[in-house]
């Protein structure tokens, strides 16, 4: 396949009139974005590519690199990002969201540079940018310098209330991103701040809709060849606007009410510190009840009771943690989301607090 590469793009300063010099270039810098751009380069018109695992078992697919090529340019005209915008790639080029951002700087002549994909990618670099993607643990860690980014998108998890709360007084434009492996990274991007908003908005050309579980349906002709079918409930406005609630497979039915564990999670991401999720366990009398994993060594007694009566004042009845879990670490992939379902393999025979 004939990839053009435009003649605008910059990567790490470096501008480049072949695909040769800039896989030479990637070599001495990033062997991942090395090995992609081998691939994205051959005459192949598809990409081989991993999903991430997060909701089961990592699986290979493949993707157009056509349509790689019109997500990114979806991108650019969602933001106006135009020909020598300035990014910054923090994230492994071995996922899909940093092969994205390769992309589209090649696609639309962005002036790229590539860091290490460190919890805190803007401490040693100075430099501002138009546009960077951060997955919200690096957000969090960047807070005191996200002035330098004019648009941040992020990806790769949930943003709890309290963050959002932090970045209404950043003059950083923040966007979360909904979107998977199989559509190319995102397909609709959801305001943060600045006339925050609770619903994602489509990308150019894309138009959803909802089947009989009230699962969000994609349909992205630009992007992917046939409807794409997920496990995520949505509370539909029209056919490009929707609200995400959580997934399907996660739904909690606890004494005949529907609970949605990322929602609960927003909530008490204001009093747990470490990182957490719910869950749930059989029970004989509600069918279901919630349980709250904690990554930490157990509590005191007294700092669990304080966490207990903060729970409790936050969620209702049927939403409260009736056990507490506790791990050292939770199973993550490659791209560090959490797999709940391998962690809680792991924590069934741990001792119980509550």
């Amino acid at each position: 396949m004939n990839i053009i590469l435009h003649p605008q793009f910059k990567l790490n300063g470096h501008q480049f009139k072949t695909a040769d010099e800039v896989i030479f270039f990637t070599k001495l810098i990033n062997d991942e974005a090395h090995q992609f751009l081998i691939n994205w380069f051959d005459e192949s018109p598809f990409l081989k590519v991993t999903t991430s695992g997060s909701t089961g078992h990592p699986k290979e697919i493949k993707l157009k690199k056509e349509y790689m090529m019109n997500s990114a340019k979806a991108t650019g005209a969602y933001f106006n990002l135009a020909e020598n915008t300035t990014a910054l790639l923090c994230m492994s080029p071995k996922y899909i969201a940093g092969k994205m951002m390769l992309v589209r700087a090649m696609v639309l002549g962005w002036d790229l540079d590539i860091v290490e994909p460190e919890s805190n990618p803007l401490v040693n670099n100075k430099k501002h940018y138009d546009f960077c993607a951060m997955v919200p643990l690096q957000m969090v860690a960047s807070l005191n310098e996200l002035h330098r980014i004019k648009i941040l998108i992020i990806g790769g998890g949930t943003v709890s209330n309290s963050l959002k709360n932090k970045l209404q007084n950043l003059k950083t434009e923040v966007y979360a991103t909904y979107g998977m492996t199989e559509t190319i990274t995102h397909i609709a991007i959801q305001k943060l701040n600045h006339q925050q908003t609770d619903f994602f908005e489509c990308l150019p050309d894309i138009k959803v809709s909802k089947d009989v579980r009230n699962c969000l349906l994609i349909d992205a002709p630009k992007i992917a060849d046939e409807r794409v079918i997920t496990n995520d409930i949505i509370e539909l406005k029209n056919e490009t606007t929707f609200k995400w609630l959580g997934r399907f497979d996660n739904v909690i039915n606890s004494g005949g009410v529907k609970l949605f564990p990322e929602q609960i999670e927003m909530k008490l991401a204001e009093i747990i510190e470490n990182r957490f999720f719910i869950a749930s366990v059989p029970d004989e009398l509600l069918g279901e009840k919630v349980i709250l994993i904690i990554e930490s060594s157990p509590f005191s007694d007294a700092v669990l009771q304080i966490i207990k009566d903060k729970i409790k004042s936050k969620l209702s009845t049927y939403e409260v943690p009736k056990l507490i879990y506790f791990t050292p670490h939770f199973i993550e992939t490659g791209s560090k989301k959490i797999q709940r379902s391998k962690t809680l393999d792991l924590i069934w025979n741990r001792p119980k607090n509550y």
